[in-house]
């Protein structure tokens, strides 16, 4: 087949693009950076350079393509983060329309059925609404979890305040997964037939804020690191302190929000998929390395 990637190389889209070319595809990878080029080429796959925000660039990197994989990179520099990241999405279904491509397979998150209140995964919410009006086009949306590497971004805090937080509580339930995991979900639903839109979750482990704090506290040789819960207040000003711009930290907190009150949750407690294989102990491994 031929299938053309967003997305790039990083913590999916490089084991995505090796496992498809190890299965003898033809690999087109869409990157925003002329430096990843020869990386790429090197993988066995053949580098798109240009701008997700060019429809005609991605009309050309679509053309030909029996399945494209659609992804919205962060984009910590949005002035509205959720309309940028719907506006992406609104990109894409024109471009699908324009190149006849009629399988998709789109990278999307726990917590998308919510039409409102989400934080960023509201914008993802509008990247399935945009995909979902296209006629003749199937699309499968990968609905990831919670990814493991974002405990990387605590590390200062469990380094320099001695535990892990944020604005929900040590027993809220946190659908968890690592990259790898997504990256085989999305390799699987490319390579098989789907005739119909549908959803699939891309879930490793599932824990608690407080046990996923106590797994990695153990590892890294601190087994009793406690999950602290912060207000919403807190929350914005350690991370505007830390220098995330106010429109993404806002949209974070919103996110932790529906975290606390299940309501991101809940869709995939009714409707769950089976498990990936890597467990958030085996991740744990990893995450000590950082130490």
């Amino acid at each position: 087949m031929k299938i053309t990637l967003t997305g790039s190389i990083g913590n999916i889209g490089k084991p995505l693009t090796e496992s498809l070319v190890k299965a003898g595809h033809q690999v087109t990878v869409i990157t925003s950076k002329q430096a990843h080029a020869a990386q790429i080429k090197s993988m066995g796959a053949i580098p798109a350079v240009g701008s997700i925000e060019d429809v005609a660039f991605l009309t050309n990197a679509f053309t030909g393509a029996d399945v494209v994989y659609a992804m919205v990179p962060p984009n910590f520099g949005a002035t509205h983060w959720k309309e940028y990241i719907a506006g992406i999405g609104h990109n894409y279904a024109a471009a699908i329309k324009a190149a006849g491509v009629t399988k998709v397979v789109q990278l999307s998150s726990i917590g998308a059925h919510l039409t409102e209140g989400a934080g960023p995964i509201t914008g993802l919410h509008q990247v399935e609404v945009e995909l979902n009006k296209l006629e003749g086009v199937v699309v499968k949306y990968v609905r990831a979890g919670f990814f493991y590497t974002n405990f990387y971004s605590n590390v200062d805090m469990i380094k320099h305040a001695g535990l892990l937080g944020s604005n929900y509580g040590a027993d809220t339930y946190l659908p968890l997964v690592h990259p790898v995991d997504v990256a085989d979900a999305i390799a699987e639903e490319i390579q098989q037939p789907f005739t119909a839109n549908s959803i699939r979750y891309a879930i490793s482990d599932e824990h608690t804020a407080g046990e996923s704090a106590a797994i990695l506290g153990k590892e890294i040789g601190k087994p009793e690191l406690p999950w602290v819960e912060f207000t919403d207040a807190d929350t914005l000003g350690g991370m505007l302190q830390a220098g995330l711009p106010e429109e993404i930290a806002k949209n974070y907190v919103e996110m932790g929000e529906v975290s606390r009150n299940g309501k991101m949750q809940e869709d995939f407690l009714t409707h769950r998929s089976a498990l990936g294989k890597r467990k958030l102990e085996d991740f744990a491994v990893e995450f000590a390395k950082s130490f």
